[in-house]
């Protein structure tokens, strides 16, 4: 037995934010980032929706990229103070990732974040509130997923929480504010969202459900995303659904391990964080390579070439093709092909090969591992970073 999993109610396309005025309560907290929600006027916009519907509004501003564990504790004292019965976050993956885990200790104080690591162990919610998400960005999809990634900063770790009871009652999906994002979020959050279908599509768990959204996310994906990278708007509206198919796959049939190093890669090191999209874009190519070893696993990626279009006279020339056609929008985006050249060389070498082997095996114990198509080996994950690192070919 299996399961699919979706936010009750889904509202989209330009102008759907006002569907906020229609939701029924006494309270909302409105959990935003940094500020672009407020500077481009939508925070503004959805205070004045819920004060419409009839609700109390108070703010928990300045979430930070890739949300502390901190920041999750703080936020939930703020609604255990306020009692909200709807939480609504609103902007990039980490405001409503980090609304998720708050929303978990807001309605069980008692918990502890390390009852929640163990994937699919959060208490039973919307014992005092409902959660609404709205993304800002086109990419993460935590606006119909099961998923959150929140930092622990002392530990060097991002941890993905998991569990069906913290995707959201209602998302938005409204794409005026996706058209706010600057050149590079865009690119990265777009190569992001075509990881999560490539990863669902070629999952252990993927089926029939799960399938089509993917395949018809990385059409739309490939089809779009270089265009709003390079300025339109209409393309930018469409990579917005995109983004959002991907996540209703990825969802459900879970992950690989391109986003298992990127967990543990992304704040592992001194020179910087990686950007989670950006890792994720960097390793991808690297990762189809590994996992083509498995054969279903190369007739999958051979059938997302076909698809959109790419030519081989074999399975493995399907592949190769994929690879290099991710190699060539990553390319066209802007995206550096290795972690030795992110951002100018933030990454220190030594740094890197000294950490190389917790970082691998941290990877390896990532809740995204286990629905990959082929487990890598300690000596495997550490040639499989090395690689990423280095760029170097995969022949394993």
């Amino acid at each position: 037995m299996a399961r699919f999993t979706l936010p009750r109610d889904l509202y989209h396309g330009k102008g759907s934010l006002a569907e906020l005025k229609n939701l029924t309560g006494k309270k909302a907290i409105v959990v935003v980032g940094g500020g672009s929600m407020k500077r481009f006027g939508f925070l503004d916009k959805a205070v004045s929706y819920l004060k419409e519907a009839g609700m109390e509004v108070t703010l928990f501003e300045n979430v930070e990229p890739d949300p502390s564990v901190e920041t999750v504790m703080r936020g939930a004292k703020v609604m255990q103070e306020f009692e909200p019965d709807w939480i609504v976050a609103m902007g990039g993956g980490s405001p409503i990732d980090a609304a998720k885990a708050m929303w978990a200790f807001y309605e069980y104080p008692e918990t502890t974040f390390e009852d929640l690591i163990t994937p699919f162990s959060f208490p039973t919610l919307r014992t005092k509130a409902k959660f609404c998400a709205i993304p800002s960005t086109s990419g993460t999809a935590t606006e119909v997923t099961a998923f959150s990634v929140i930092t622990d900063y002392e530990k060097g770790i991002k941890y993905p929480l998991a569990d069906f009871n913290i995707t959201p009652d209602v998302a938005i999906v409204d794409p005026e504010l996706a058209e706010t994002m600057p050149k590079k979020l865009t690119a990265h959050t777009g190569m992001d969202a075509m990881t999560h279908a490539i990863e669902a599509y070629v999952s252990t768990l993927h089926c029939d459900y799960t399938d089509p959204l993917a395949l018809h996310a990385i059409k739309m994906i490939h089809n779009d995303l270089i265009a709003s990278f390079n300025g339109d708007m209409e393309a930018r509206d469409r990579m917005h659904n995109a983004q959002c198919l991907a996540g209703m796959a990825f969802s459900n049939a879970l992950l690989g391990i391109v986003h298992s190093m990127a967990h543990k890669t992304g704040a592992a090191f001194s020179g910087g964080h990686i950007v989670h999209g950006c890792a994720n874009a960097m390793y991808l190519p690297k990762v189809i390579k590994y996992n083509a070893k498995n054969e279903e696993a190369a007739v999958r990626y051979g059938e997302i070439a076909s698809f959109i279009g790419l030519k081989g006279d074999t399975t493995e020339a399907l592949v190769d093709a994929l690879i290099a056609e991710l190699k060539s929008m990553n390319q066209a985006l802007e995206i550096p092909s290795c972690i030795k050249d992110y951002e100018g060389g933030s990454i220190d070498e030594t740094e890197f090969m000294t950490k190389l082997p917790e970082v691998a095996a941290l990877a390896i114990g990532d809740a995204c591992t286990g629905s990959n198509p082929r487990i890598p080996t300690q000596e495997e994950m550490e040639k499989l970073l090395k690689a990423c690192f280095y760029d170097e070919e995969i022949d394993f």
